[in-house]
């Protein structure tokens, strides 16, 4: 073999021996946690913005589910996320007041009167201003999901009106508003992490809870509540977050995998709430609930027997931003 021969022989064993060497492309793993099971909004969810995410990053994000509170209940996995333990998380509004005050306003009662109004108001201004606020509490929130329009379930008596809710033991989260508006009607809000609500209704440690249809439906309620009233008290949004160490680690590609993977969860969770809306009555029905619907006198005489309530709500987030949000097209 002459030199010329033996040196691009050479060259081509060297490139090969790098090829072997070289390492894939990095891959990034982010655990997502959420509390509820894999057939429920957060995991419809959760199921889009993985994909989304995953084919937006060309395989450099990978994506983890822990559903059912395999990590915990929503405040300690938002703990996680703030610690950098845990990469990504979809967690209740009613959770985030505690992490970000400002959040609170969402959960006034009676303050949306659609599903179309809830979602303008939190795709605009007001939504996008309070994502903002969460980097310094040590948070990033990506988009705000959904988990619909809160109702209550109980298995004492069904509740018509305000003084049929005198003296229930109503499992609430540690939620400053909520847990205001159940006091003033005359109820006892038990706040108590979600992981533990089954049992606690199972045992009668608690009388009853509230949630959206979409929560009553997947975590099949009917089997330890005989009383669901369709109060739609309060609607109930949802933040897809990631960690500050997981964000500040990613180029900009990633971070816009990571977003649009989010968006999509966003999509995919109203489309899961709009189904249960639409059907999930009647699912309860056949499994056995008695259902109250409240026509418009009855949530007025809601709404008048939570007065107090409002004045103390106008006070901590103000009477102008209460009033933007109500009157939002």
């Amino acid at each position: 073999m002459s030199l010329l021969t033996r040196i691009p022989a050479a060259a081509a064993l060297v490139a090969a021996a790098f090829s072997i060497a070289a390492p894939a492309a990095a891959q990034t793993e982010v655990k997502l946690a959420y509390a509820l099971a894999v057939n429920s909004h957060y995991g419809a969810g959760a199921a889009a913005w993985a994909e989304t995410a995953e084919k937006l990053s060309n395989g450099k994000l990978k994506f983890k589910q822990f559903p059912s509170s395999a990590l915990g209940g929503e405040r300690e996995t938002v703990e996680s996320v703030q610690l950098g333990t845990l990469e990504a998380v979809i967690v209740s509004s009613g959770t985030l007041s505690n992490f970000v005050p400002e959040v609170g306003v969402t959960d006034i009662p009676f303050l949306f009167r659609d599903l179309a109004h809830a979602r303008a108001v939190l795709d605009g201004k007001v939504g996008q201003d309070l994502l903002a606020k969460f980097p310094a509490r040590g948070l990033i929130a990506l988009a705000w999901g959904e988990q619909g329009f809160r109702h209550l379930t109980n298995s004492k008596h069904p509740v018509q009106k305000p003084d049929d809710m005198k003296g229930l033991k109503i499992r609430t989260m540690e939620n400053p508003v909520h847990i205001t508006a159940f006091k003033t009607l005359g109820a006892a809000p038990t706040p108590m992490a979600w992981p533990e609500v089954i049992g606690a209704l199972q045992q009668g440690t608690i009388d009853g809870q509230e949630n959206p249809m979409s929560v009553i439906v997947s975590a099949k309620l009917a089997q330890v509540q005989k009383h669901l009233t369709l109060t739609g008290h309060v609607y109930s949004p949802a933040a897809l977050m990631v960690s500050p160490k997981l964000w500040n680690s990613l180029d900009a590609e990633g971070k816009k995998a990571l977003t649009e993977g989010a968006k999509a969860g966003v999509v995919a969770m109203r489309r899961f709430v709009d189904e249960v809306e639409r059907k999930g009555v009647e699912d309860v029905k056949a499994a056995g609930m008695q259902v109250v619907v409240l026509d418009d006198k009855s949530k007025s005489a809601f709404q008048q027997a939570l007065g107090p309530a409002y004045k103390q709500y106008e006070s901590r987030y103000t009477k102008a931003l209460i009033d933007s949000i109500a009157n939002a097209k």
